[in-house]
This record gives structure tokens, C-alpha cells and sequence, in this order.
């Protein structure tokens, strides 16, 4: 019986090589699946199973990685433009935008992505996971070209819209996506190239934005027009991206799923990858073995009945919850406002610092969260972000604004404090970047997989949801509670925040999918997961010493 994957390659012949220049699954390895069902005993495959996450992930999944995470610049680029666009569109839609009308337009977006998210959740198990993407692609440049050409409010209200489809379903999916074909040890920073890529997005949006300012009356079309470019791209390169192996097993195309998982794992022998296809399945086999006749509405109703499922969903979906109240996007929706409030007076190149700290703290967060996990980092960040939030409502104290017109008073300077507003808010931005920014999407691995869909849906609806409550309420609750009022709220949210994952948020580092399952079957299972990273510590160094890594 051959026992790796070398000898396989000699009794099939010669093995073909794909466009990432990565080696493809043989016959043989078929046939090696079932005899690792038949006599592989549990330690064997944990010990399998153990040895190929070791393994080093392949070009082509960090190239697979990089392509997809294009979604999420769409999302970046959609939230980056609208700031400069809000300042500098004049009279172009046929009269001065009043703070009703660029609260409908900025959230109306996000009420496109909560309707996108939900589609796109209720389709995903059935079509795959790439066909969302595709779909998110034609939405987004549709949405773009009837902004582009909009004379009126309606029209590119309807076009915000429709690019909110695009951009909530590639948000739900994408991290869906990546989180089903990474390596374990390199899952949060393969999750993490799509926030670096959000990041990428708005500050790409931002210097475009401020530098088409300066075309008096339509800039902003140019701003707007070039957001289709990447949607072209990711649409095209997609082609040579395969699907998840999750999906594919569940789907029963072992083949296909053995040639993805030698394009991830090159490395690996064929008793490994069977082991991980024997491991899925048995995944697959326990999460639908009782659900298997359910309608969409009963197991949609699973999550919340469902103790340990229902625990993992509420546990992503409060970060994700978090991540948004805690009024990060208010400073992407309305940072050059917010800085033209404060008194400075070329507020949307003032604006490029913040999506430019967003981007380089994103950077960051990609480098430390496999290493340091993400519970470290989430603690770190949500007390920074209230403690930033909790000076700039005494800075905001000191700085004379006209509740009603949301200007500085006639005649005032703002000095000292308008420099520590924007101190204050670069600092919660570099915290917010390191941390719940990027974690709250890398959630999606908590949920377990007979719903991981349906649950990535609801973090997704819960991100799109908030985000619109943030979009269509920053000006309103600036005039209504002064600044420092509104900011004083986010301060609150973010030290909630920071209290549940003190309390409940579990280490999930390095564990593979198929085991985080078992952590919500004790609680919030903190303590579960602290026992499980000091038993296997030991275990995973030597299994990657004995790989070179």
C-alpha cells in the first residue's frame, strides 16, 4: 500500500500541474481514502491530522487568499469614498445635500448589504461558496456605473444600494471562504488579508477622493467610476480559484476535494490529506446526520435552540455587534465632515491619516493574531478604543460647535483641542485595526459547520444592521446629544465590549475547524479552550520541528 504521497505519484505516472504550479490529486489517493476508513485507528488520524496542519501552506493558498480578500476592498473602497464624496458633491445631484439626505445615502448601502448578507447566507451551502462572490461582482459595478452617472438624489440613492448587495455579500462570504480552505496555524492571518484588504480599500478611496476634490463639481464621478475596477478584477481571477474542500466533500467530489487539499498542503503525504477528508466527513456526517430533512426555517431556528450553537453564534455576533456601536465607521462615513467640524480646513486629506492608520494597524493585526490569538488582541483593543473615546468626549468639551448647523461657532478657534480630537482618534483607529476590526470577521470560525453558513449570515446581518443604525444616526445624535454625547455612547459601547470578552471570549488559536466545534459544549468555554491550548502546545512544537518549521 503506498504510504505517501510520492509513492502514489509513481504507480499513477505523471501528475499534472495547475496554473498556480501546484501538484494535482491522483486516482490513488481515492482508493487510499478508503483504506484509511477501513484501518486507520483514531489515534492514527489525529496524529495525521495533526501532522498536516504542520505542514507549510502552499503559494497558492496565500494567492488564493490575496485574490479573494478583493472583496473585501470593494467593501473598503465603498466606505472610503463616500466621505470625500459627501464634501465635495456640491450641487451635482441637483441641490446642496441636507444631513437627512447624506445620512440616507451613506446608509442606504448598508441596507443593500444586509439584504446581499442574507441572500447570499440562505444560497451559499447549496451554490458554493465562489458563485456569491461572482454575483457580488455584477451587483457592485452595476451600482457603481449608476452613481457614477447619477443628476439626482433618487438615482444614486438606488445606485448605493445596489453596490450594498455586492458588498454584504461578498462580506459574508468571503470569510466564510478563507476560513474553510486555510491551514489552521495560518487561518487568522489568511482571514486577516481581507480587513487588510478593507483597510486597502478606504485609504485607496481616500487619496483618490482627496485628490479628485480638487476637480471643481464632478470629481467625485472619477472617485466613484473607479471603484468597478477591482469588481472586473476579482470577478476574472476567480476563475482560478477552486472551491472549499468543505463544500466539495459535502457535495461528495472526494476527487476534487483531495486535488484542492494537495494544492493547499503540497507537502503532505496521502495518508494525511485522506485523513483530513475522512475528518471533514465525519464532520459533515455528525452535523447533518439529525438535520438532513430540516426545512431552511428549522434549522435557521437550530442556532437559537441549540445551546452550544446558539452560544458560538452570539458569541461572533456581539463582537461583530461591537466592532460596529463602537463608532469606527462613523469616522469612515463622516471623517472629513467630522474634521470640518473641528475646524480644520482641508478635512478630507486630514481624513487620509485615519484610513491610512487603519490600513498600517490592519498590517499589524495580520502578523499577531496567529501568534499571539485573538483573545489577547481583542482585550487589548476594546479597552484602548474606550479609553481614546473617553478623552476625545472631554476634547470635544472645549471646542465651541453650533449644535444646530454642526459648525464652529462664529468667530471661535479650536486650538489644542481639535489636535487631540485627532490624536485621540488615530490612536482608537490603531487599536480598533489591531484587533476587533479584523477578529470580528475571523468569527466565523466559531460556528459550527452544520450551520456555518446560516450563522455567518446572521454575524454578517448583525454587521450590516448595526452599521446602518451607525450611518443613518452620527449626525442626528451629534446634533441631538452634542459630540461629546455621541462619543461618550461609543466609549459605553466599547468598554461593554470589552467586560464580554473578558468573560466569555474563548482562545481558539491554531485549533482546526472540526475541533473548535466542541468548545461551546462547555459554556462560553474560555476555560475549555485555555486547557485545550496548554495540552496541545507541547504537541504542536515538536510536530513542527520534525517538519523543519
Amino acid at each position: 500500500m503506498p504510504t505517501s504521497y510520492e509513492q502514489n505519484n509513481a504507480a499513477a505516472g505523471a501528475v499534472e500541474k495547475d496554473l498556480f504550479g501546484e501538484k494535482q490529486w491522483d486516482a490513488s489517493s481515492d482508493a487510499h481514502i478508503e483504506e484509511v476508513k477501513g484501518t486507520a485507528t483514531v489515534t492514527d488520524e489525529v496524529t495525521e491530522l495533526s501532522a498536516i496542519e504542520a505542514t507549510a501552506a502552499s503559494t497558492a493558498a496565500w494567492l488564493i487568499s490575496i485574490t479573494v480578500s478583493l472583496g473585501g476592498f470593494l467593501f473598503g473602497y465603498d466606505t472610503g469614498y463616500i466621505s470625500s464624496v459627501l464634501v465635495s458633491i456640491g450641487t451635482s445631484l441637483g441641490h446642496i445635500l441636507s444631513s437627512s439626505e447624506q445620512e440616507l445615502v451613506t446608509s442606504l448601502t448598508s441596507g443593500g448589504a444586509l439584504i446581499g448578507a442574507i441572500m447570499a447566507g440562505l444560497t451559499a451551502d447549496r451554490f458554493g461558496r465562489k458563485t456569491p462572490i461572482w454575483l457580488a461582482c455584477a451587483t457592485f459595478i452595476i451600482g457603481t456605473v449608476l452613481q457614477t452617472a447619477a443628476y439626482s438624489v433618487p438615482q444614486f440613492a438606488v445606485g448605493r444600494s445596489i453596490v450594498g448587495l455586492g458588498v454584504g455579500s461578498a462580506a459574508m462570504v468571503v470569510p466564510l471562504y478563507i476560513g474553510e480552505l486555510a491551514p489552521a496555524k495560518y487561518r487568522g492571518r489568511m482571514i486577516a488579508f481581507n480587513n487588510m484588504s478593507v483597510t486597502l480599500g478606504q485609504l485607496v478611496a481616500s487619496a483618490i477622493g482627496a485628490g479628485l476634490a480638487q476637480v471643481e463639481g464632478e470629481g467625485w464621478r472619477g472617485t466613484v467610476g473607479i471603484g468597478a475596477a477591482p469588481a472586473v478584477g476579482l470577478a476574472i481571477m476567480l476563475l482560478w480559484c477552486p472551491e472549499s474542500p468543505r463544500q466539495l466533500v459535502a457535495h461528495g467530489r472526494l476527487e476534487e476535494a483531495g486535488k484542492v487539499l494537495m494544492r493547499i498542503y503540497p507537502t503532505s503525504t496521502s495518508s494525511q490529506r485522506a485523513a483530513k477528508i475522512r475528518s471533514i466527513e465525519m464532520s459533515i456526517h455528525e452535523a447533518t446526520s439529525s438535520v438532513a430533512q430540516e426545512s431552511l426555517w428549522v434549522a435557521f431556528r437550530r442556532i437559537f435552540t441549540t445551546p452550544a450553537t446558539g452560544r458560538a453564534v452570539l458569541t461572533a455576533s456581539l463582537v461583530m455587534a461591537i466592532s460596529q456601536l463602537g463608532g469606527f465607521n462613523t469616522l469612515m462615513y463622516y471623517s472629513a465632515t467630522l474634521f470640518a467640524i473641528v475646524g480644520f480646513t482641508n478635512a478630507t486629506a486630514v481624513a487620509i491619516t485615519v484610513s491610512g492608520t487603519n490600513f498600517v494597524f490592519s498590517v499589524v493585526n495580520l502578523l499577531l493574531v496567529d501568534k499571539f490569538g485573538r483573545r489577547i488582541l481583542l482585550c487589548i483593543s476594546t479597552l484602548g478604543m474606550s479609553i481614546c473615546m473617553l478623552i476625545a468626549v472631554i476634547a470635544f468639551r472645549w471646542i465651541p460647535i453650533d449644535t444646530s448647523t454642526l459648525t464652529l461657532e462664529e468667530g471661535a478657534e479650536v486650538g489644542w483641542a481639535g489636535i487631540l480630537v485627532l490624536v485621540t482618534i488615530i490612536l482608537y483607529v490603531a487599536f480598533y485595526s489591531s484587533g476587533v476590526a479584523t477578529i470580528a470577521w475571523i468569527g466565523t470560525e466559531l460556528i459550527p459547520l452544520e450551520v456555518r453558513a446560516l450563522g455567518t449570515m446572521v454575524n454578517t446581518v448583525t454587521c450590516w444592521s448595526t452599521n446602518i443604525i451607525i450611518a443613518s444616526t452620527f449626525l442626528s445624535m451629534m446634533k441631538g446629544m452634542t459630540p461629546s454625547g455621541a462619543f461618550g455612547f461609543y466609549c459605553g459601547i466599547c468598554f461593554v465590549g470589552w467586560v464580554f470578552i473578558v468573560i466569555c471570549y474563548p482562545d481558539v488559536k491554531g485549533m482546526p475547524l472540526e475541533t473548535i466545534r466542541d468548545v461551546f459544549r462547555h459554556g462560553f468555554g474560555r476555560k475549555y479552550s485555555k486547557q485545550w491550548q496548554r495540552e496541545h502546545k507541547h504537541e504542536r512544537q515538536e510536530v513542527q520541528q520534525s517538519f523543519g518549521h
